[in-house]
């Protein structure tokens, strides 16, 4: 780092032909001039050589999930059915992957999500709890999965309980939101359709997904209720895409609490 490689062999070697003088080194240099004594490999760990020696580069060792290891509590009128293991081919991968189905059931339907072999759902139906484990945390796919798997459980316990909600605000001058019926464009019976006015030269109309409901409480609200967080939000992002907040005047379409930072006009 100091010096040269070929600068090194020559002040190695001119302290080699010359023991007898005396030649003082800086202490910081000391050890990069040393020689080793080379000692034969041996296969058998000695008592100085021992695993325990060697030194990764974290010495953290992995903490559990603090969400799959949190218990879920099953409030009163849902039930849960946990089905063996099967087999589910996956397109993106050659190996087998076995997965058992969780069914849950509560007064506003029925939800279904398919688990990983490897987490574990111990379900007590006298506490009505449910903990989650998995086989290895030391794998880093099994504790993602781990507190995926709470995630995406919990979900659907307060969805066919209670039931999951998206606000929409328009923010524009002229835009009006309506839910109105379009029998000649029903793909279900009894389809609504979220009607929008954002200021183009046609209404932007959306058929609302089976089993969700939608209402306008008032012009500028779109109020988006289903049992299914993942079906909601996507359809709240599909009504967002026509006109995405832009950081100028602030206007476009904002679900739940979002916001945004207003930038300064550009001036030439």
């Amino acid at each position: 780092m100091f010096a040269p490689r070929t600068g090194r062999q020559a002040l190695r070697r001119a302290l080699a032909a010359s023991p007898s003088q005396t030649v003082t080194l800086p202490s910081f240099l000391v050890p990069a001039f040393q020689t080793q004594p080379t000692t034969p490999i041996s296969t058998t760990p000695t008592p100085t050589q021992t695993p325990s020696a060697r030194r990764n580069f974290s010495a953290t060792t992995h903490c559990a999930s603090k969400l799959g290891r949190t218990p879920l509590t099953v409030p009163p009128g849902v039930d849960l059915e946990i089905s063996d293991l099967f087999y589910q081919k996956d397109m993106t991968s050659y190996l087998k992957q076995y997965k058992r189905r969780v069914l849950v059931k509560g007064p506003l339907g029925q939800l279904e999500l398919d688990v990983p072999e490897y987490v574990n759902i111990n379900h007590d139906p006298a506490t009505r709890r449910i903990e989650l484990s998995v086989r290895d945390q030391n794998e880093k796919m099994q504790r993602e999965m781990w507190g995926t798997t709470w995630s995406y459980l919990n979900n659907h316990i307060m969805g066919v309980s209670e039931g999951h909600t998206a606000v929409l605000r328009l923010v524009g001058i002229g835009y009006r939101a309506s839910v109105e019926s379009r029998p000649e464009k029903e793909e279900y019976p009894g389809q609504q359709f979220v009607c929008l006015k954002l200021g183009f030269s046609h209404p932007v109309e959306m058929g609302l997904p089976k089993g969700m409901k939608a209402s306008a409480p008032q012009p500028t609200r779109v109020l988006l209720e289903g049992i299914n967080k993942h079906e909601v939000m996507q359809f709240a992002a599909q009504i967002r895409r026509w006109r995405v907040p832009e950081p100028y005047k602030g206007k476009g379409i904002f679900v739940n609490d979002e916001t945004i930072k207003l930038k300064a006009k550009k001036i030439k």
